[in-house]
């Protein structure tokens, strides 16, 4: 694919714990008429579940292992550079945004507080900060959302999240859904489409 204009954005969908990617997809349907100029990527993550679809790494029924996340970076790398660099954004990732949610938002995090892809927007939803974020090279504008009532992984870790981004030079948003529990809700959908919008598609 040629190379992307200064225009256009990638939006990559990272499925949680058990999904797919085309389980992401429906978010991005409705958003298509309103980003013309956008690409969507929904890849199913690197490793099959025990329990069915796929999985970014292993939880043995934790949901809270950090721990596990070092050992499959490459395979989150190489699966964001092979989709980066069939959108032709490899020399523009500044105009690519990831919205993960649960495992996918955790990954997400992970990849941009260790420095390892200095993109344009991530939207977090239902995740963790596993590392401390190292200092941001831009004010990379984050929008953190979690269900109140999040019984898998509790929404104080996207406040924990936001104060630490905040304190490395991240523009944090930070919503948090009372009445949701560990999924994204269609409030929570629109408010990711408003925000990349505003803070990304400019």
């Amino acid at each position: 694919m040629s190379p992307a204009t200064s225009s256009q954005r990638l939006v990559i969908l990272l499925h949680g714990l058990g999904g797919t990617g085309s389980m992401m997809m429906p978010i991005a349907t409705p958003w298509r008429s309103q980003m013309p100029s956008t690409r969507f990527a929904a890849p199913d993550a690197p490793f099959a579940s025990p329990h069915g679809g796929r999985q970014r790494f292993g939880v043995d029924g934790q949901a809270l292992r950090p721990d596990r996340i070092s050992v499959v970076r490459r395979a989150f790398d190489e699966l964001i550079a092979e989709i980066v660099d069939q959108e032709g954004f490899s020399n523009a990732l500044g105009q690519v945004a990831f919205l993960g949610v649960s495992q996918g938002a955790i990954m997400a995090l992970d990849a941009v507080a260790s420095g390892r892809w200095k993109i344009g927007a991530l939207v977090s939803v239902a995740g963790l900060l596993p590392i401390p974020p190292i200092p941001a090279p831009t004010r990379m504008p984050v929008l953190l959302i979690h269900g109140k009532e999040d019984q898998t992984i509790p929404a104080m870790e996207s406040g924990a999240a936001a104060a630490q981004l905040k304190a490395a030079g991240y523009d944090v948003t930070l919503d948090i859904q009372a009445g949701v529990g560990h999924t994204i809700s269609i409030q929570g959908a629109q408010e990711a489409r408003v925000f990349l919008k505003k803070r990304f598609l400019v």
